[in-house]
This record gives structure tokens, C-alpha cells and sequence, in this order.
């Protein structure tokens, strides 16, 4: 697969589509490597939270050794659709949901936009949620006031962190994850040394294996959980790419960066989980203070520092790209304006979970599946786009509605909109008491004789795969023709000499 150069822009052009922080990237400014984008990934995927993750996939009822090979395959699995959407950054050198618009259509890429901007504030707010809960239980630990006044006084500093870093901007961001990669990777590896002899092998192989459903449902929980909840914003750190870089050496140090970390500490988790069943419940209602309960008193602040700082550190990226998604849908405001309202509605979305919610996990996780559905279809369209093109973006069309990527591209927006429908109809809500509003899915179970809501398959939750498939398959059988179209006219406009 060769990449030309695109169709470039004079100085007076660029000045009209440089819409904030939407741009498209100067190729003087185009410096980065590949293994540059080991860095922001790692940092923002070595969290503790992922030894967290194994309460949930053994919630499945699954076995130890089945919940390993979900853990390599969904996280290995996830982090490499990231990497593939990531190429998309190398050639057009803009954001992530701006690149969308090529398969979309300009206007149209408005559908995939408000999805992945509903993902990304999620995303983020759960981050913030988590530091400061983990702050008031290090806190109770260590005998310390643990109330209100603490929880707002870490609400406010948490939010402030991911605010100020996320205006800052991509550089800043790039040096501030390579630092917190050695940091919190550091204490982490403490951590793990600490807590090994809680590991109880005998105990964790004692657990029974569970049916190929329930080994579905976990895969798809944690790809929608790891890579997946990622994969909206991957090219927004792949736009500073060096044309000639290799998209093979961007798939590459993308999967890596994210996935070490994560089949590490999920791995870890599994037995450390898996030795002490009653950390479970704990985790239910707070993931990391949950951990930190079986530390020595001596380690709570570095640990908590380290939390604080790995969960900070990944929604950072998710409120840097959220930003740049509002200035995708039209909103006409500076960077640091909509890295500020998100910010708002971050502080917002935490304050009242942390001070009136009973429960947030479970509306969460209910909430990520609802919205892994669309995203998922959205990847498989973006995917299937991707490996149809033969050339970089024309970056001028990327911006006009009348250029050669159109307004709409309903092939996709329908693509899209059915994939849904369809995903949504074979997924269920996990949580039906805590988040009873999202009970309306699961209605193609009963009719494609999979059991219903209450069969074994419903758990398993297979519509976002399907989702995700059915949007790759299509787009590459149906928008193949458009694409050589596009390309084409592409060639003659930067080279008129080519023959149509």
C-alpha cells in the first residue's frame, strides 16, 4: 500500500481551514517517529485499574485459564484496530473524527462525531470518578479525614490536572506521558512485588470454566473496555507522523504501547483476584481504593500517587480529543475553550457521582456497551476505508462540503445506522437494576433463536462484534467503487497529465 502526496494547501487556504485546533498538520511540524506513540499509550494504559479489570471478567464465570486467553486477545485484539485506525492519522495529518469525514462525508461524519464525543466525556469522567474515590480510600487508610472536604478538595485537583494538561496541548502531552510512563510503571512494579505473596495458585485454578458464551461476553467487555473505548481518538496522536513512516511500524507501536500494560496488570489481577475472591465486592464500588486496602501503610501515598497520576494521564488524552471532536461538529470556539467546557462537564459528571450516586459502575459498563455498539460499526466502516485507499487524503476536501468527499455518504451513515440497530438487538443491559433505562435492548435474541434476554447467549453480547464486522465487510464491498472514484479524481488534480 504506497501513499502519495496529498493535494496540498497555499498559505491563505490553510488559514481558512485551520479551525482551531482541527488543522491540518504542517509538514515542517510532521517530526514524529513511530515509537513515539509508545509513550502516550503506555502511560495511559499502566493503571492499576487493569488489575481491577479481572473482578470483571471473572464476573463472567469463567476459569482462570479462559479468563487469559480473553485477556491477551481482547486487549492484543483491541489495541490493534486502534493501530489500524491510527495509519489514518500518518496520511492525513488531522484529527481523528476530521479524517472520519472522508467515509463519511463532511456534514455526515456529524453522526460518528456526537457517538465518539459522548464516548470520550464518558471515558474521561470515569478516570476523574476513580482518582478521587481512590483518594478518599488512601486516605481512610491511612487514618486520615476521608470526607467531604477531601473529596472535593481531590475533585478539584484531579480536574484541574486533566484540564491544564489536556490546554496545554499535543507536545506537552507527548513529554508529560513519556515521564509518567517511568513513574507510575515504576511503582506499579512495587506494587506487584508487595502483593505477590497474596497469590494463591491453588485457589485461583480452583475456579470452574464457563460455557463459550460466557467466554464471548468477557472478550467483548474487555476489548470494549481497553482498545476499543480508544480506538475514536487513535489518529490524533498519529497526525504528527512523518509521511514516509511506516503504517505497518504505526499498528505496531500502538498495539504495543497499549496492550503491554494492560494484558500485564489484567494478568496479574487474575491471580491476585482470583487468590483473594473477597477484593470482588470491593472493587464493584471502587476499583483502586479496593487495591490499595492490602497495601502497608507506608506505601499508600506512593500508590495512590501512582494511581492518581496513570488515571490522569488517560484522561488527558480523552479530554484533549474530545475537544478536538466538539471543533469537528462545528463548534466554533478555540482549543482551549472546548478542552475548558468539557473540563466543565467532567467536574460536573464526577461531582455527582462521587456525592449523590449509589452506584457507578454498573451505569457505566451499561452505558460503554450502548455506545460500543455504534463505535464499533463507526471502526469497522473507518477500517474498511482505510484499507481501500491507495493515496493520503486531499486534505482541502476534508473541509468542503463540495469537495470530492461530499456532503453525506449515506452508504456509510446507513451502514452505520443498520449496524446498530443490529448490534443493539443482540446486546443486553448487564445491569438491569442499576441502570434500568437501558433494558430496551436484546430484542433480536428471541427471534434469531438465541434464548432471549434470559438465554445463555444474551450474555455474551456478540452484537458489538457483529457491528463491527458487519461495518468493515460492507463498507469494503459497497464503497469500493467510490473510493476509486475519488482516488482518481484525486490523481488528475495533482497530476492533470494522468489520463481519466
Amino acid at each position: 500500500m504506497t501513499d502519495n502526496p496529498p493535494t496540498t494547501l497555499t498559505i491563505t487556504e490553510r488559514a481558512l481551514v485551520e479551525v482551531n485546533g482541527i488543522e491540518v498538520i504542517e509538514e515542517s511540524e510532521r517530526t514524529a517517529r513511530p515509537s513515539d506513540l509508545f509513550w502516550p499509550w503506555f502511560a495511559a494504559n499502566v493503571s492499576v485499574f487493569g488489575m481491577s479489570y479481572a473482578a470483571f471478567v471473572y464476573g463472567f464465570g469463567i476459569s482462570f485459564a479462559q479468563a487469559v486467553v480473553v485477556a491477551v486477545v481482547g486487549v492484543v485484539l483491541s489495541f490493534f484496530l486502534c493501530g489500524v485506525i491510527a495509519i489514518a492519522g500518518k496520511r492525513g495529518s488531522a484529527p481523528t473524527m476530521v479524517l472520519s469525514r472522508a467515509a463519511f462525508g463532511v456534514d455526515g461524519q456529524k453522526v460518528p462525531g456526537v457517538v465518539s464525543w459522548l464516548v470520550s466525556i464518558g471515558w474521561e469522567t470515569f478516570l476523574a470518578i476513580m482518582a478521587v474515590l481512590a483518594t478518599a480510600t488512601v486516605f481512610r487508610e491511612l487514618g486520615w479525614a476521608d470526607g467531604t472536604a477531601t473529596k472535593v478538595i481531590a475533585t478539584l485537583v484531579v480536574t484541574a490536572l486533566i484540564v491544564l494538561a489536556s490546554v496545554a496541548g499535543y507536545h506537552t502531552i507527548m513529554r508529560l506521558q513519556s515521564v509518567l510512563t517511568w513513574v507510575t510503571g515504576a511503582i506499579t512494579i512495587v506494587y506487584i512485588a508487595m502483593t505477590l505473596h497474596l497469590v494463591d495458585l491453588s485457589t485461583v485454578t480452583l475456579r470452574e470454566s464457563g460455557s463459550t458464551e460466557s467466554v464471548i461476553g468477557a472478550l467483548v467487555m474487555v476489548m470494549t473496555g481497553f482498545g476499543l473505548g480508544w480506538i475514536n481518538i487513535a489518529a490524533d496522536w498519529s497526525r504528527y507522523q512523518k509521511r514516509s513512516a511506516s503504517g505497518a511500524a504505526i499498528v505496531f507501536w500502538n498495539t504495543l504501547g497499549g496492550a503491554l500494560p494492560v494484558v500485564l496488570l489484567v494478568g496479574y489481577g487474575l491471580l491476585l483476584v482470583g487468590s483473594r475472591p473477597d477484593l470482588e465486592e470491593g472493587i464493584a464500588n471502587d476499583p483502586i481504593g479496593t487495591l490499595a486496602t492490602i497495601l502497608p501503610t507506608w506505601f499508600l501515598v506512593p500508590f495512590l500517587l501512582a494511581a492518581v497520576l496513570a488515571l490522569v494521564s488517560g484522561a488527558v488524552l480523552g479530554i484533549y480529543s474530545s475537544g478536538l471532536t466538539l471543533l469537528s461538529l462545528g463548534v466554533d470556539i478555540p482549543r482551549p475553550a472546548a478542552a475548558g467546557l468539557d473540563g466543565l462537564i467532567l467536574t460536573a459528571g464526577t461531582i455527582w457521582v462521587v456525592f449523590f450516586a449509589e452506584s457507578f459502575l454498573a451505569p457505566f459498563q451499561s452505558f460503554l456497551i450502548t455506545l460500543g455498539v455504534p463505535l464499533a460499526a463507526w471502526a469497522g466502516i473507518l477500517m474498511a476505508d482505510i484499507a481501500l485507499r491507495r493515496r493520503s487524503y486531499d486534505e482541502r476536501a476534508l473541509f468542503d462540503a463540495d469537495g470530492r468527499y461530499g456532503a453525506w455518504d449515506w452508504t456509510s451513515v446507513g451502514t452505520m445506522v443498520v449496524a446498530s440497530v443490529l448490534g443493539w438487538g443482540l446486546v443486553i443491559n448487564l445491569f438491569a437494576d442499576a441502570a434500568s433505562w437501558n433494558n430496551w435492548q436484546g430484542y433480536l435474541l428471541g427471534p434469531l433463536g438465541l434464548g432471549g434476554r434470559e438465554g445463555t447467549w444474551a450474555y455474551a453480547n456478540v452484537g458489538v462484534l457483529v457491528a463491527l464486522v458487519l461495518g468493515f465487510v460492507v463498507t469494503y464491498a459497497a464503497r469500493r467503487a467510490t473510493v476509486r472514484r475519488q482516488e482518481a479524481g484525486q490523481a488528475r488534480t495533482e497530476d492533470p497529465a494522468v489520463a481519466p
